[in-house]
C-alpha cells in the first residue's frame, strides 16, 4: 500500500506571532483563518480504503462476521463549548459529536454522554461561579482552604504511623486509621472499635455511636475518613491516598507559576487534565508571578488515557502560599459540600504539593494525592488499576512535571549528527519539539472520555465484545487542524505482555510495519530525532517509510505510570519547514496512537505482566459530517482498528519473551 492518499498542500502559513509553549490547544484565537496552512498531517479515509486488501484480515472473514449496520441518520444539536481557560466560544473546534444512530441503538447514546449531560454540566459550572461570588460563600472557602494547607504540610512531611511503607521501601500507604487519629474527632470507645475492625475481632458492638456532639469545623466533618461499611450502612465512596517526592531540576517558583496558571497547568499536565476553567478569584495580590496567599475557585476533568473511563469532574479551591523562605505550599481541597450541586461522586481531600528548594538551586517536590471517588463506572480491565489508587497517583503528577523540565533541558543541549541521525539546527529543534508538543495535547484531548468528548459505541459484529468507540469533530477555525469534520474511533484492551516490552514494540522503526496499515510490506526508517531526557526511548522521531511519500512525526514517552506512543502524517514540505525552524504553528496535524497502563498497581522497579493498551485513530472522512457518519465509513473504521487489535496481539504473542 502507497501513502498516496495523504492530503495535504505544499504551502504553510507564516506568520510571527510565537505562541508560548504552555498555552493551551483549545484556547481562542484572534488570528483570522488562512486556508494556505500546510494541510499535511491527517489520514483521509479514502486512503485507508486499501485495508479491504491488507492480508492481516482476509475479507471473506469480515464478510462473513460482519451483520446490519447500527447508523441511521438522526439530528445532533450543537452546544456552545466550555474552553480550558473558561471562556466560551462557538467559532472554535466544537465539542466531539456522538454519530447519528439508529433509534434501536439510541439507548447506548447515553453510556458515554449527550448534550444534555453538557447541559446540565455547564449550568452547574454556572450556578458554582455566581455561588462563589457571594461574601458568605468567601469566608467559607477560605476556612476551608487555610486548614487544607495546615493538612497538606502534616501529611506531606509525616512519617510512621500515618504513612505505611511497602516492601520495596518506597511505596508509601496512608492508614486510615492514623488519618483520623491526626485529623478527626473521635473519643477513645470510637477508637477502640476501629481497633477491633481493623484486626476483624467477630465481636458484637455494645453500644451505638453518636458523633454528633463532636466539636470540629465543617472542615473537619467534611473531611473525616470513610468509617468501615458496617458502621455507616450505605457504602460510602472508595478513599485513595498517595504521596510521591520527587526531584526537579527548576527552582520553586517556575513550579508555583506551573500550577498557578491555567494555561500551563492545563497544557502541561494534558495527560491528566482534560478540560479546566476558574470559576473565581478569592484573593490575589495582584502582581504578576506573586503568587502567595492566593486563592482561586476552580472546576476541572482528571482522565485515564482511554475512552472507556470516566472522568473524575471536582470543583476545588487551589491556595497557594509560602510557608517559609524557600517553601511553597499549593493545596486543592474540594468545596462541593459548600454548594448545591449534582450529586457528588469525587472529592478531592486536601491533596497538592510542598515544593522546597535546594542547595543546587532545583526543587524538592512533595505530592500528596488524597480522594473520595465512586469507581462503579469503571470497566472491568480498569479496576485493579483504578481501585488501588495508582492509576490517579501521585507518581504520576510528580512525574509529569519532571518530564517537562527534562524536555526543556533536553530541548536546549546542542545536536549531533550522533545524537539525532541528521543535524537539526536549534531553530528546528524547537520548531520540531513545540509541534511534537501540539501533537500530544491533541492526543490526549482526543482519547479521553471528557464531556466535550461525545463518545458512542460503533456496532458491527453482532455479538463483537470489543467495545469500540467513535465520535465526529468539527474544526471551524483552528489552523492547526484541517477544517471541517473528522472522526476519532478508540478502545481499549487488556494484552500479555509488560508495558515496557509493549512500548518499545510499538515505538521502534524496526516493528512499526507488523501493526501500520500503511507501513505494511514496506521497510521504516528513523532519520531524524531528538532525545527528551535521560531514557532513549523518550523521543520526538521522524519516520520515513522507504519507496513511499508517507513521513512520520512521532512521540514517544514512557515512565513508571504510563507510557504514550503517538504519531501523524506529514509530508515532505512541512517536515523540512519545521526542521528549518519555520514556525509549526500552522502545520495541519491529527494525532493518532497508543496509550500504554500497567494492568494493576505495581511497587517501585517493579513491572507487571500484562498491559492496558488504549487505542486512537483520528481521520478525515469525506463521506462524514459534523454529527454523522455515513455506515460504509463506520465499516472500515471499524475493520482498521480491529485489524489494528489483530496484528499486534499475534505480533506480541510470537515476541514475547520465554519465561
Amino acid at each position: 500500500m502507497d501513502g498516496s492518499g495523504l492530503s495535504g498542500s505544499d504551502d504553510t502559513r507564516k506568520t510571527d506571532d510565537n505562541d508560548s509553549m504552555y498555552v493551551t490547544e483549545h484556547e481562542n484565537t484572534d488570528s483570522e483563518t488562512d486556508s494556505d496552512s500546510t494541510d499535511s498531517g491527517a489520514h483521509d479515509l479514502e486512503d485507508l480504503n486499501d485495508v479491504e486488501e491488507s492480508p492481516l484480515i482476509s475479507r471473506e472473514k469480515m464478510e462473513t462476521e460482519g451483520g446490519q449496520l447500527g447508523f441511521e441518520p438522526y439530528e445532533i444539536s450543537k452546544l456552545p463549548q466550555l474552553q480550558e481557560n473558561g471562556s466560551s466560544s462557538q467559532n472554535n473546534e466544537g465539542a466531539g459529536r456522538s454519530p447519528r444512530q439508529s433509534p434501536d441503538h439510541q439507548h447506548y447514546h447515553s453510556d458515554c454522554g449527550s448534550n444534555s449531560n453538557a447541559h446540565i454540566q455547564r449550568a452547574s459550572d454556572l450556578l458554582m461561579a455566581v455561588s462563589v461570588s457571594a461574601e458568605v460563600n468567601k469566608m467559607k472557602i477560605t476556612e476551608v482552604a487555610v486548614s487544607a494547607m495546615e493538612e497538606l504540610a502534616k501529611k506531606a512531611l509525616a512519617g510512621a504511623p500515618l504513612w505505611q511503607l511497602q516492601e520495596d521501601g518506597k511505596t508509601e500507604v496512608l492508614s486510615d486509621l492514623e488519618y483520623m487519629r491526626e485529623f478527626g474527632h473521635i473519643d477513645a470507645t470510637l477508637m477502640d472499635i476501629m481497633k477491633m475492625v481493623e484486626v476483624g475481632e467477630p465481636r458484637r458492638l455494645p453500644i451505638s455511636l453518636d458523633t454528633s456532639t463532636n466539636s470540629g469545623s465543617s472542615f473537619e466533618s467534611e473531611y473525616r475518613p470513610i468509617l468501615p461499611q458496617e458502621l455507616l450502612g450505605p457504602e460510602p465512596l472508595h478513599t485513595e491516598a498517595s504521596r510521591k517526592t520527587g526531584l526537579i531540576r527548576v527552582n520553586p517558583l517556575s513550579i508555583v507559576e506551573l500550577l498557578m496558571d491555567l494555561k500551563q497547568w492545563s497544557s502541561v499536565f494534558a495527560n491528566i487534565v482534560s478540560k479546566a476553567m476558574i470559576l473565581g478569584v478569592l484573593f490575589s495580590k495582584g502582581m504578576e508571578g506573586n503568587y502567595d496567599g492566593t486563592l482561586q475557585v476552580m472546576t476541572a476533568e482528571f482522565h485515564l488515557p482511554s475512552p472507556l473511563v470516566p472522568v473524575r469532574k471536582s470543583y476545588f479551591a487551589r491556595y497557594c502560599k509560602q510557608l517559609y523562605p524557600g517553601t511553597w505550599g499549593v493545596v486543592d481541597v474540594s468545596v462541593e459540600n459548600l454548594f448545591p450541586t449534582p450529586s457528588i461522586r469525587f472529592k478531592r481531600r486536601p491533596s497538592g504539593c510542598l515544593i522546597t528548594e535546594t542547595r543546587n538551586g532545583f526543587s524538592k517536590v512533595i505530592w500528596v494525592e488524597h480522594m473520595e471517588v465512586d469507581n462503579v463506572a469503571v470497566p472491568n480491565i480498569f479496576q485493579p488499576l483504578v481501585a488501588s489508587g495508582f492509576a490517579f497517583g501521585a507518581t504520576r503528577w510528580v512525574n509529569t512535571i519532571a518530564r517537562q523540565y527534562e524536555r526543556f533541558a533536553a530541548l536546549m543541549a546542542r545536536s549531533t549528527p550522533a545524537d539525532s541521525g541528521v543535524l537539526i539546527p536549534q531553530a528546528g529543534r524547537t520548531s520540531l519539539v513545540k509541534l511534537s508538543e501540539r501533537m500530544m495535547r491533541n492526543f490526549c484531548a482526543d482519547i479521553s472520555a471528557s464531556t466535550t468528548n461525545i463518545w458512542t459505541p460503533l456496532h458491527i459484529l453482532p455479538g463483537a465484545d470489543q467495545d469500540v468507540r467513535i465520535m465526529t469533530k468539527f474544526n471551524v477555525d483552528d489552523p492547526g487542524k484541517p477544517p471541517g469534520a473528522s472522526v476519532a474511533f478508540a478502545t481499549s484492551i487488556w494484552l500479555p505482555g509488560s508495558p515496557k516490552f509493549l512500548f518499545n514494540f510499538l515505538r521502534h522503526e524496526s516493528t512499526r510495519s507488523k501493526w501500520d496499515i500503511l507501513s505494511h510490506g514496506h521497510t521504516i526508517r528513523e532519520f531524524a530525532y531528538v532525545v527528551n531526557g535521560e531514557n532513549p526511548g523518550n523521543r520526538t522521531s521522524i519516520m520515513q517509510v522507504i519507496s513511499s511519500p508517507v513521513l512520520y512525526l512521532q512521540e514517544s514517552y514512557t515512565d513508571s505510570t504510563g507510557s504514550y506512543v503517538v504519531y501523524a502524517p506529514l509530508d515532505a514540505y512541512a517536515i523540512s519547514m519545521v526542521l528549518s525552524g519555520g514556525n509549526p504553528d500552522h502545520v495541519v496535524i491529527l494525532p493518532s496512537g497508543f496509550a500504554i497502563l500497567p494492568d494493576k498497581a505495581t511497587l517501585e522497579g517493579q513491572d507487571s505482566s500484562g498491559s492496558l493498551l488504549s487505542v486512537t485513530f483520528h481521520i478525515i472522512d469525506r463521506a462524514s459530517m459534523d454529527g454523522y457518519v455515513p455506515p460504509e465509513s463506520a465499516h472500515i473504521m471499524f475493520k482498521i482498528i480491529m485489524e489494528t487489535i489483530v496484528s499486534i496481539r499475534a505480533a506480541l504473542t510470537s515476541n514475547l519473551p520465554k519465561n
